[in-house]
């Protein structure tokens, strides 16, 4: 029996939230430890509640000794998993794994990471956790669980797992996230998950869960308590609704952590922020903050193919000038036609920046799937490749590029721009990470925006449009 879909103004009937502010103690925590936070980000799209923190895009033990040895409290490693078949990124989980417990290692820097996911709850889990555990002498670790992501309206509330659509809290099942053709999963309660991903090796009763009351009522100290209950080879996840929630939680992991209990997580964003100690900043950057001084346009590169992005795109086309340039997923998954489509592109696009407008280089909005998930996947990998040659390709620097969904961004990022590493400013809006690239990048100090497939109302592309405008 599926769960009902309730009201968004349930949550106005939540218990109020712990009093103290926890987060100073947070930061100097941090200012003192002799750890870094290490987010292995299986798209782009998790440094998007973050600021003034690095993201990686290879993971060498040179590059990786180099980040444990700087200032930050913590970095991104860039791994685009959800890209990948289960068996290849469990081998990349593995590599990276490897690489960072030797880095580790010889700097003798201790490290917590964090398997930073989907907050509509799709990847690669548990497989591509267990086996970076396995090369980190970790396995034995239980699952620590906590989807919860503000800014893209998801909630877990009584153990349901919720998206917000418009004035409704779904539960994540319902939705067309869950029906994914590689990541799919029938259960919206997170034991029921649990048991479904783990294929029954955790049962649902056995899932231990960190409820609102823990949190709101019981403070960092129930919580506590809580985590030290989780036996290993367990798993255990967290009920939230806020970032004073988190705050509560990561207070309370601090202090088993520093008893020597540790765990495997699986995470969205949110939690990330809380973990490195930071804020909610000084707002959004502003319009003049993303674009680089240049007569050319900007550019818009759409690949994902979720509903809310269609909606997203007719919105963009409806209240903005911007010149649509629609790339044909049929042609390209034709062989014989596939070049041919990919120089009109092109040739478009190029003209188009050239004389100064802004352009929005889109996939056709009727779904192709394959028949299992590798196909899927398959398609998946040719559609994004021929993106990357559209990109790589261009006479003129943009303005400003974003590019949308996740497995587009990370392509465009780490084979069109050639970022290694880049450093996140700030968010464009909501949940809306924005890069600097850095000098070795094939447009050094442009700003590059990574926007979450499944994150922003219908006008949210236009709002990027007019607000650089």
């Amino acid at each position: 029996m599926s769960e009902p879909t309730i009201a968004i103004s349930y949550l106005d009937t939540l218990p109020p939230e712990w009093q103290t502010d926890l987060l100073p103690a947070i930061q100097q925590e941090l200012g003192r430890s002799s750890y870094k936070i290490v987010v292995l980000d299986d798209d782009p799209t998790g440094t998007q509640t973050v600021r003034d923190i690095p993201v990686l895009t290879t993971w060498s033990v040179d590059a990786l000794e180099k980040e444990l040895s700087g200032d930050f409290p913590g970095f991104f490693i860039l791994t685009n998993s959800r890209s990948l078949t289960e068996q290849a990124a469990c081998d990349l989980a593995r590599e990276i794994g490897g690489n960072l417990y030797q880095a580790s290692q010889n700097t003798g820097v201790r490290v917590v990471v964090i398997s930073r996911s989907d907050s509509t709850l799709r990847g690669h889990f548990p497989a591509e956790v267990d086996a970076a555990a396995e090369i980190l002498n970790k396995q034995q670790l239980p699952y620590l669980i906590i989807p919860f992501f503000l800014e893209g309206g998801r909630y877990t509330l009584d153990d349901i797992h919720y998206v917000k659509e418009k004035n409704s809290l779904v539960p994540a099942a319902m939705t067309p996230f869950a029906k994914d053709a590689a990541f799919g999963f029938s259960h919206s309660n997170l034991k029921k998950y649990i048991e479904e991903k783990t294929r029954g090796k955790i049962n649902a009763e056995d899932v231990i869960a960190v409820s609102l009351e823990d949190i709101r009522a019981g403070g960092p100290e129930r919580v506590a308590e809580v985590f030290r209950s989780v036996p290993k080879g367990a798993a255990c996840f967290v009920n939230s609704a806020s970032y004073r929630d988190m705050e509560v939680v990561v207070s309370a992991l601090i202090t088993v952590e520093n008893e020597g209990y540790e765990f495997l997580y699986r995470t969205a964003a949110s939690f990330v922020r809380s973990r490195l100690g930071l804020d909610a900043g000084d707002g959004l950057l502003s319009g003049t903050q993303l674009v680089s001084p240049s007569a050319n346009g900007g550019l818009f590169v759409i690949g994902s193919y979720v509903p809310k992005t269609t909606a997203q795109v007719n919105a963009l086309f409806e209240l903005t000038d911007i010149v649509p340039i629609e790339v044909k997923v049929d042609e390209l998954l034709d062989e014989r036609r596939r070049s041919e489509e990919i120089e009109r592109v092109i040739a478009l696009t190029n003209s188009t920046l050239g004389s100064g407008a802004d352009a929005a280089v889109y996939t056709s909005r009727s779904l192709v799937a394959g028949s299992d998930a590798a196909s899927s996947l398959a398609i998946g990998g040719i559609v994004s490749a021929s993106l990357v040659e559209i990109v790589s390709n261009l006479t003129h620097q943009p303005r400003y590029l974003v590019a949308k969904g996740g497995i587009t961004s990370s392509d465009i990022a780490t084979e069109a721009l050639g970022i290694r590493r880049a450093l996140v400013i700030g968010q464009a809006l909501p949940g809306v990470p924005a890069w600097r690239c850095d000098e070795e990048t094939r447009y050094p100090g442009m700003t590059y925006i990574v926007f979450p497939g499944n994150v922003g109302e219908d006008d949210a592309l236009a709002q990027i449009v007019n607000k650089i405008d």
